[in-house]
């Protein structure tokens, strides 16, 4: 990556396009299974403008990052360094993990929370190859009677579920598509 393209790629009106990116998360996460538009960043590839505006929206120099697989480059990690300071990590110690399905397995590395701080536990951004309302049916608060989300993997995410109160929460990314999956959403894989 050359200088000029590690200072492109932020936010053009950066207090604007967060609150708009930070309402379009904020919202996915409240209303599981929703698939929302959310751009403003132009992130270098492999990243999805959905997942790096994400990034821009939801990190700092305080938040850790990890970045798995084929999403842990150097234009990624110095792209992100310059626009939030976030410190990338090891999966141990994210608050954030970037990357497919295939590259954060297995959900085991990441923290969970505590009884007492259920709070410190790692959200995923999962980049996929399609994000659409079919799939696994979802239940639970945010969702009047029920949603239909393609997850990656119904079954890890129905054991992440049986940890709640503890438990990681999700963002699926595809394009400038988002949507969202707390732990306390109820998953029942379609058969």
């Amino acid at each position: 990556m050359d200088g000029s393209s590690l200072y492109a790629g932020g936010f053009r009106d950066a207090p604007v396009d967060a609150a708009h990116a930070f309402r379009a998360a904020m919202t996915a996460m409240a209303r599981p299974g929703d698939i929302r538009r959310i751009a403003g960043a132009a992130p270098p590839a492999p990243l999805s403008v959905a997942a790096g505006t994400l990034l821009l929206t939801l990190c700092d120099p305080e938040t850790r990052v990890h970045l798995g697989g084929t999403v842990d480059t150097d234009a990624v990690r110095q792209w992100l360094s310059f626009h939030t300071g976030a410190p990338h990590c090891a999966a141990a110690e994210a608050d954030f993990a970037l990357g497919s399905w295939a590259d954060l397995m297995p959900l085991s590395r990441y923290r969970i929370g505590t009884p007492e701080y259920p709070d410190r536990s790692a959200t995923l951004i999962v980049e996929c190859d399609r994000l659409e309302n079919t799939g696994a049916v979802l239940s639970g608060p945010g969702i009047r009677d029920t949603a239909r989300l393609s997850l990656p993997d119904a079954d890890a995410l129905q054991g992440n579920a049986t940890l709640y109160p503890l438990g990681c929460d999700f963002f699926f990314t595809c394009g400038d598509r988002v949507a969202a999956l707390p732990r306390s959403t109820t998953i029942r894989a379609e058969g």
